[in-house]
């Protein structure tokens, strides 16, 4: 079944490759850029700027314990692991944020895991929440309901998983299951302000998307936010091209269909969108490469340094106490 998904994945990327070098299409793609002015272009690298740190803030609240104060270990990892998740195929780069969160905080995998899959599951209740609000022609009785349903679902998940349990006493794999549950209700208890974080963070996001396709169609602000939603829409599905090629740009186009953007028009303008997102990722992850945090365990001895140095201290002060 893997490699079916693997398959399709690439065929769909090899399938807006041969679109892309048929006729001039190639080249309509270099006039599509260049509709883009400085200062769309610049307000569009700041709105990514911004939305780095905010997921930087939401990785810090939730890991605060451990992170004890280093913001800037908290943004190289998601520098990093955005860069991997935009370049490496088939979602392959989510395994980044784990292996670098054990790295540099040394937390237990199930845990990173277990809080990344939460992150994902927080990404997707929010977008599509806004989806519902924003996405035209749809009855305001149906936008309520679909946001009522997925306020609902995020507020029971949580909830359930925190649920007293005797599945680690069941079988091998349903106590397996138990462990990701209860790691999975630890991920959900830890961050304060998580929720507020990850709707910041997608508000500007899709706000820095929407302003830019909006630029590259041209078209108004409202139908680029329906793009860029469309486009991480299709970034839930289970099967995703090389580098997510293929299907962003085909949800992009889909959900600019309805307001009148002929499909090939929208297939260019989202690819353009596409390569900049992943310009813009990769080179905040190779600033972020070249800016090594220290291991967990030199984070650890200098921890373990400080407490004796503080007991040490501490000893000290009682002697001299003592001797008065």
């Amino acid at each position: 079944m893997k490699i079916i998904k693997r398959l399709f994945a690439i065929a769909v990327s090899l399938g807006l490759l041969v679109w892309l070098m048929s006729d001039n299409r190639w080249q309509g793609l270099g006039e599509v850029a260049r509709r883009v002015d400085g200062l769309t272009l610049g307000l569009a690298t700041g709105g990514f700027l911004l939305s780095y740190l905010l997921r930087t803030l939401r990785v810090f609240d939730e890991f605060r314990a451990q992170a004890t104060g280093r913001f800037g270990a908290c943004l190289r990892i998601v520098l990093i692991h955005n860069a991997m998740v935009n370049v490496v195929p088939f979602r392959g780069g989510e395994a980044a944020f784990p292996l670098l969160l054990r790295q540099s905080f040394g937390i237990a995998l199930p845990r990173a895991v277990a809080s990344l899959f939460w992150f994902r599951l927080q990404d997707a209740f929010v977008v599509l929440a806004l989806a519902a609000l924003v996405w035209p022609g749809l009855h305001p009785g149906l936008k309520g309901l679909a946001v009522t349903g997925v306020l609902a679902l995020a507020w029971w998940l949580p909830r359930w998983a925190r649920t007293p349990h005797d599945w680690a006493e069941g079988k091998a794999m349903t106590a397996k299951l138990g462990k990701v549950r209860d790691a999975f209700a630890e991920s959900t208890r830890h961050a304060r302000f998580g929720w507020a974080w990850t709707l910041a963070n997608w508000t500007v996001k899709l706000a820095a998307q929407a302003g830019l396709l909006a630029a590259l169609l041209p078209a108004g602000l409202a139908i680029g936010a329906a793009g860029a939603l469309g486009a991480e829409l299709a970034a839930i599905l289970p099967i995703q091209g090389v580098a997510g090629f293929g299907t962003y740009e085909a949800g992009a186009a889909a959900a600019l269909l309805p307001s009148g953007i002929p499909l090939a028009a929208g297939l260019q303008a989202a690819l353009a969108l596409h390569l900049f997102v992943i310009a813009c990722s990769v080179t905040a992850g190779a600033i972020a490469w070249l800016f090594p945090a220290p291991a967990a365990h030199q984070a650890s001895a200098a921890a373990a340094s400080d407490l004796q140095s503080a007991s040490s201290d501490a000893d000290g002060a009682q002697t001299r106490i003592s001797a008065e």
